[in-house]
């Protein structure tokens, strides 16, 4: 999806640390309970030091709709997690993202004319009315409002188990999107093998599979990934056994399955963090996700060392766009009485994603 991030002006580029520091700090204190500033795990240390809260996508939009005092919603994170902060939140909040340009790939791989395109296909070789679309938070508010349409809801890597079992016992076949680790992975510990996955390719005629695969497989998995998480591979992990026979290996369920079979635990980043903190004194951990909450991890637990398996270190290029000059612009700006990159979502579409997430919620 493009979406287009003016340049800052030079007051921001050109600003020492300490001045950006200062700004956002004076701003904030002008603000006060008018704003509440929501930080994703993922932040650099620079934006996530001015967090009210931290936590995941979902966790944080709950939290910006239990401060309805806040006027103002700053969501340091990534474009479809404000779009759920807007949805949740009251009509007399705005929410806002520093930078439009902090998007997400996998997000971005699976579209609404693309979702609508495969389900028309499906509906051509199955019985679509056994057929429950399942979409992963990591997603578009209009495909969150598509699930709501369809009779699915919407999941976060912490409950998509419990998920795929409501679905599941709903219909015959789930179309999960947009990342198909996570579906694959959790299809494994639901007792499911590959032979009924399938995985649609939305740039192929049906998919990319055979009708017969359509009509057969449990788990429709959409062709998508999260760049940061795919890049963990097993040798990655059989290195840092070598090195650290007795070491603990954590990552996230967005990895691949050969990954995710390999490792000790396989989690959520609330997971993670639980996993770190629960983990004996003294115990070296290799964590499958992104380099700024393992480098986090690894200072808050001074008694434990926390290490990224990637050797290569793997930030989320969308999320590592936020800064502090992003954040003190779009602060400075609401001082000022300027609303600078508010993020709506359409009424009807707003109220469609709410079903969607009200459902996952009753679920788990």
């Amino acid at each position: 999806m493009l979406r287009v991030q003016r340049p800052l002006p030079e007051r921001y580029t050109s600003a020492s640390p300490e001045q950006l520091a200062r700004f956002i700090g004076d701003a904030k204190t002008a603000l006060g309970d008018k704003l509440f500033i929501l930080g994703h795990h993922y932040q650099r240390d620079e934006v996530m030091t001015w967090a009210d809260a931290r936590g995941d996508s979902f966790r944080l939009s709950v939290l910006a709709q239990q401060h309805p005092e806040a006027a103002y919603i700053v969501f340091c994170g990534v474009h479809f997690m404000a779009e759920s902060a807007d949805i949740l939140t009251g009509d007399h909040q705005q929410v806002l993202l520093p930078d439009l340009n902090a998007g997400c790939s996998m997000a971005d791989m699976a579209d609404i004319e693309q979702v609508e395109d495969a389900w028309e296909e499906l509906a051509r070789v199955t019985d679509i009315e056994q057929v429950v679309p399942i979409t992963y938070m990591n997603s578009a508010a209009n495909l969150k409002a598509f699930t709501a349409r369809h009779g699915g809801a919407v999941c976060t890597s912490s409950n998509a188990q419990a998920v795929l079992s409501w679905a599941l016992s709903r219909g015959q076949q789930v179309l999960f999107f947009p990342d198909q680790h996570l579906g694959r992975n959790t299809g494994f510990a639901m007792g499911y093998d590959e032979e009924q996955m399938g995985v649609w390719n939305p740039r192929l005629e049906l998919g990319g599979i055979s009708e017969a695969q359509c009509k057969e497989s449990v788990l429709l998995l959409w062709k998508g990934h999260c760049s940061v998480h795919q890049r963990f591979q097993p040798e990655h992990l059989a290195a840092f056994r070598a090195k650290h026979p007795n070491g603990i290996v954590l990552v996230h369920p967005e990895c691949s399955r050969a990954v995710c079979a390999a490792a000790d635990q396989v989690g959520s980043t609330d997971y993670i963090i639980s996993a770190v903190d629960a983990a004996p004194a003294g115990s070296v951990i290799g964590v499958g996700t992104e380099i700024h909450l393992v480098n986090r991890l690894n200072a808050e637990t001074p008694d434990k060392t926390v290490v990224s398996l990637d050797p290569l270190v793997c930030p989320c290029s969308t999320m590592f766009r936020i800064d502090a000059a992003h954040l003190a612009w779009v602060l400075e700006g609401l001082v000022q009485g300027e609303i600078h990159n508010r993020i709506t979502v359409a009424p009807e579409v707003a109220a469609e994603a709410k079903v969607a997430l009200d459902r996952m919620l009753q679920i788990t």
